[in-house]
């Protein structure tokens, strides 16, 4: 037998070896992304409980959850569509604000009677906004983050503009029952709205063509665009997504606070980047799914509102430990599910 030979048949097993420890690894990986978000919930939620056994069984208390879990969820759907094509989204919190301050300037008569054009107005000024920061990522080139940080900056401007002038007076009685009264025990009409657009969302990314086509793009913008995928479409489009669940978070938080609240959206940029990657969503793109980040939402809801104060700690206290929650995650996520380069 030549030596060409010997080597082939030595690299055969090699690469045959090789392969199947690139595919436990990728399983390994899988399982890792899958259950810790849950695990971590399970595992806060019994904390919780052991803590503060009375807090889950106060139907308010409770509704104050799902409806805080509802409008981060909301916002975290369109966070989602953008960080699965390794984009980022930061003009959400001022799109959320701005929607929320447009929606109790036009309900503020306290009727209902105006309801339907506040809601058709918010969705295309998230759309709008979606628009221009697709166009400007993909027809400018423009970073995604430096054009969403403009975007973020110019809506706030435009915000403290409209809001001028304008108090709080009155807020739409359909919207703040919508928002946050109870229908299902602690469960309100918003959060089953929520829930179904949720499992709109898992099936279009996992079941539809475009769905395919974003998870394609998020692994190489010029592998898919060489498949004949068009990145620039597919982009705007996630964008328009982002900006329009933002603005219906705004339209929601009018609702569960009876009216406009400056600065309501400024929590929700970061907490809607952290529940995506506490999910198990890859920031870079191409992996992930909605289903994880609802137990991401959940568990930072559950840290902030419930587990924390809980625990009678100062405010400082709370966000050191938060932080760590998240770095502690990350690392499991990095280590634990780790492929070979």
């Amino acid at each position: 037998m030549s030596s060409d030979s010997t080597t082939k048949e030595l690299v055969k097993p090699l690469k045959a070896d090789g392969a199947v420890a690139h595919a436990s690894t990728e399983s390994r990986r899988q399982v890792v992304t899958l259950l810790l978000p849950w695990v971590v919930l399970v595992v806060l939620y019994a904390a919780l409980v052991f803590k503060a056994p009375g807090y889950l069984t106060e139907v308010r208390s409770v509704s104050f959850l799902v409806y805080s879990i509802t409008t981060l969820g909301v916002v975290a759907m369109g966070q989602l569509c953008v960080i699965l094509i390794g984009g980022i989204d930061l003009s959400v919190s001022a799109t959320l604000t701005l929607a929320n301050v447009v929606t109790a300037f036009i309900v503020a008569d306290g009727t209902n009677t105006h309801l339907f054009k506040a809601v058709v107005v918010c969705m295309l000024i998230g759309s709008v906004i979606g628009l221009a920061n697709g166009l400007v990522i993909t027809k400018l080139g423009m970073p995604d983050m430096i054009a969403t940080l403009a975007m973020m900056t110019l809506v706030t401007g435009a915000m403290f503009i409209f809001r001028t002038g304008h108090t709080n007076t009155g807020c739409a009685p359909a919207l703040v029952s919508f928002s946050k009264d109870p229908l299902l025990g602690p469960i309100m009409p918003a959060a089953l709205v929520w829930l179904l657009l949720a499992v709109v969302l898992m099936v279009g990314l996992q079941k539809t063509t475009f769905g395919r086509q974003v998870f394609a793009v998020g692994l190489s913008r010029g592998a898919a665009h060489a498949a004949g995928i068009s990145v620039t479409r597919t982009t705007i489009v996630l964008y328009v997504i982002s900006g329009v669940c933002a603005a219906m978070a705004g339209v929601l938080m009018t609702g569960q606070t009876g009216g406009m609240t400056l600065k309501s959206g400024d929590p929700y940029q970061l907490l809607s980047i952290a529940a995506v990657v506490l999910g198990g969503t890859s920031i870079f793109g191409g992996r992930g799914g909605y289903g994880s980040t609802i137990a991401g939402v959940a568990i930072i809801i559950i840290l902030k509102i419930g587990l924390l104060p809980a625990l009678g700690l100062s405010s400082a206290a709370q966000n050191i430990i938060f932080g760590l929650v998240i770095i502690v995650m990350l690392v499991i996520f990095r280590f634990g599910g780790k492929r070979d380069d």
